[in-house]
């Protein structure tokens, strides 16, 4: 039986990983992949220790530190699927149909891509219909795209987005934008961002591809199209708590409430980091010392003090 697993490969989990291995606790790290949302960051200004990296050359710097480490057994490429509570730890269930037991968990999954949930959005998905600028702008070179989503994910990614596409449809729901005013500055200076409110998108359209979005006017009812070629959803994200749902306690956006002196969540054995708690900051450096708080914590917990 592992003392410890940790669930996730980002940077939380991956310093959780690197302090577990330091305090010789027994521990598995599981993750499907590392780096989290860091690895599609074009630019890191404000990771303490480097004036500017790439999101994909940090990931890799912490997942070379992290496999350093002697102490700790990692599953890469591995999903946890289930977590069930056992007289003595949990046992955590895989989707490689592996079964691992353990004394506490630490969970350090992060966030992932929330959905708009319409129809042609998972059809198209990987075919016009993306979720990651950084990563998929090149392919909308001299096309014209929709963004939906008026925050700063949205106006960050149609920064990502100007030196490729012909033109920017920038869609949000509410009646004003939400992102900060200097990215809405920097975004609308180009001439090619056509900004519309008060949108709610009901269909996204094609054949083999994206050909166009519907949406209806919230003000007047009235039904538009825009014949675009490629939809970018930047409508921020969700906890990935789904496999400790009704184990721990979550608040109405799905993070795991956690004590903030020691991380631990509701149910004995189960502690929280990084963005998939109810953190009050949603920043990298933050999530490295709440996980490796929660470390030092289970380490005391375990040892009985």
């Amino acid at each position: 039986m592992n003392d410890l697993i940790i669930i996730g490969g980002g940077p939380a989990g991956i310093a959780a990983g690197i302090y577990a291995s330091r305090k010789k606790i027994k521990t598995l790290l599981i993750t499907d992949y590392f780096g989290g949302q860091w690895i599609v960051a074009s630019d890191i200004q404000n990771f303490i220790g480097f004036k500017s990296i790439s999101g994909f050359n940090l990931s890799k710097a912490l997942e070379e530190h992290l496999r350093l480490q002697s102490d700790i057994e990692i599953k890469d490429q591995t999903l946890a699927l289930k977590i069930e509570k056992k007289d003595n730890g949990f046992a955590v269930k895989t989707n490689k149909e592996e079964v691992f037991e353990t004394k506490t968990v630490l969970m350090a999954l992060g966030t992932h891509y929330r959905k708009l949930n319409v129809p042609g959005e998972d059809k198209f998905m990987g075919r016009g219909v993306f979720y990651c600028a950084t990563c998929d702008a090149p392919l909308m070179k001299g096309k014209a795209v929709a963004i939906v989503g008026g925050g700063n994910s949205g106006f960050e990614s149609a920064i990502d987005l100007l030196p490729y596409a012909s033109k920017i449809y920038l869609l949000e729901y509410a009646n004003t934008f939400s992102a900060d005013l200097t990215t809405q500055e920097k975004a609308k200076n180009s001439g090619k961002i056509e900004a519309i409110t008060m949108a709610a998108v009901q269909e996204v359209f094609g054949d083999e591809f994206v050909k166009g979005i519907k949406y209806q006017n919230r003000q007047s009812g009235e039904i538009k199209e825009l014949a675009v070629e490629g939809i970018f959803i930047s409508i921020g994200y969700q906890p990935s708590s789904e496999i400790v749902k009704g184990l721990v306690e979550l608040n109405k956006a799905g993070e795991i409430v956690v004590d903030c002196k020691t991380q631990r969540s509701s149910l004995e054995g189960i502690w929280a980091a990084g963005d998939i708690s109810d953190a009050l900051y949603r920043q990298g450096n933050i999530a490295i010392g709440d996980a490796i708080k929660a470390v030092l914590n289970i380490h005391d917990y375990l040892k009985g003090k």
